[in-house]
């Protein structure tokens, strides 16, 4: 009689649970003081850069034959405009999840963050000193950030039961998803790359992580020259 063996096997999303590419948009064009970003219900709304349209076809081209179900976007055109080329090559019409935006950034939306840590400003040493947006003046608390996109991933994955689901999103959103999945720390997962892929499926309560920042598909070294 054999003796049994068990050997280790991979992760399966369990049976009902919803994956979700969390999809960082694509480089969005430079902040300038002399002209800001437009604002939609008060956030900064830039297009692309030629580097972020380069970025959003290389995601096409890592995704478009894999199965998805359904893509979703934010309120602010950088990640409609980065899904387009998967969305096209899919035949799926984007929808719209509102509390997956970027988090709102108060008297610093239209760019001005960028310069203020650019320039070592003291509030935007604090912000990355206590890991909390709402430092800055009139910016969203961590608490409300936080439930919002709880909220937001709760709701996708209602819709999508035993699916897989592209989520075109912010770095900062893709941050609070992983914070809150693993009880880090607000910051910990601040600073996935532009047109990275990261991967959280959720089963109820549980929300099991499974990749983050992959930029595989992606030419790190792209310059704007490069695409003229």
């Amino acid at each position: 009689m054999s003796t049994p063996e068990y050997r280790q096997v991979r992760f399966t999303p369990p049976p009902g649970s919803t994956e979700l590419l969390l999809i960082r948009h694509g480089e969005s064009a430079p902040a300038r003081p002399d002209v800001p970003f437009a604002l939609v219900d008060g956030q900064g709304d830039p297009d692309l850069a030629p580097e972020g349209r380069h970025q959003a076809e290389r995601i096409a081209a890592r995704l478009g034959g894999l199965h998805l179900d359904a893509v979703y976007v934010t309120t602010l055109r950088r990640t409609a405009q980065t899904a387009a080329p998967l969305a096209r090559a899919l035949e799926l019409a984007p929808r719209m999840e509102a509390d997956l935006r970027e988090v709102h950034l108060g008297e610093w939306e239209g760019g001005v963050l960028r310069r203020k840590l650019a320039e070592g400003d003291p509030v935007a040493l604090r912000m990355r000193r206590e890991q909390r947006w709402d430092v800055i003046p009139g910016a969203e608390s961590a608490e409300r950030f936080a439930a919002r996109v709880r909220a937001g991933v709760e709701r996708v994955a209602a819709a999508h039961p035993g699916q897989r689901v592209a989520v075109f999103t912010h770095g900062g959103v893709i941050a609070q998803v992983f914070a809150l999945a693993s009880a880090a720390m607000p910051f910990a997962f601040l600073g996935a790359d532009n047109g990275s892929i990261s991967q959280v499926v959720v089963d109820g309560p549980a929300w099991h992580l499974r990749r983050f920042n992959d930029t595989a598909h992606l030419d790190l070294a792209v310059s704007a020259a490069d695409l003229n």
